[in-house]
């Protein structure tokens, strides 16, 4: 017997609605970090389901065609907030959610920072040794030294900050971060 067959439509229907709002907030959130609203209602979805679902019954359930449901797991698989599963008796796919929220914030998060840090990283070293070589080109153009030293202490600035980054990222991926923002609050804050 389902569990849902023993709530009167009242208590079902309340709690249709609560999940509703929390999957609607989640597709509007992940829309903040350049997640499609809808794969963001996806994840939320997949959130409160109690086992592993396949591409056909999430379009089902999402009311939206196979090629979307695809497009969104594939996007959510990448970010690490789902997980390919297996199902005994099953030959489609089933898929469920990485249920850590934690480790969702942490792996989205080292994800997309690692990517933007090593690409600005990697710019600025090429404007770095850009300009380097241009004022070896006019050793006497003192202006033209001024303006490339400047220019030079910004970008070198622009690496410090990412190598710190870099260094935060790290404890994201280690676990480190939560010895210093652990996950649990302590009894007198969740108190209140």
């Amino acid at each position: 017997m389902n569990q849902w067959d023993q709530l009167t439509d009242e208590q079902a229907e309340i709690i249709q609605k609560a999940r509703e709002r929390v999957i609607e907030s989640v597709g509007n959130n992940m829309d903040l970090y350049g997640i499609t609203v809808s794969t963001g209602r996806l994840y939320g979805m997949m959130f409160f389901q109690d086992k592993p679902m396949t591409l056909d019954e999430m379009g089902q359930q999402m009311k939206m065609s196979k090629t979307t449901m695809s497009t969104g797991v594939r996007t959510l698989l990448d970010l690490k907030m789902v997980k390919r599963v297996w199902g005994k008796g099953s030959r489609k796919d089933l898929y469920e959610v990485e249920q850590d929220w934690y480790q969702n914030f942490a792996d989205f998060f080292v994800i997309k920072w690692r990517h933007s840090l090593e690409m600005n990283i990697q710019v600025l070293k090429k404007s770095i040794r850009d300009l380097q070589k241009l004022a070896e080109q006019e050793p006497d153009n003192k202006e033209l030294a001024d303006i490339i030293r400047h220019d030079i202490d910004k970008m070198e600035g622009a690496i410090q900050y990412y190598l710190w980054l870099d260094r935060l990222i790290d404890t994201l991926e280690s676990g480190e971060i939560y010895n210093l923002v652990p996950k649990e609050l302590p009894s007198t804050e969740a108190a209140k």
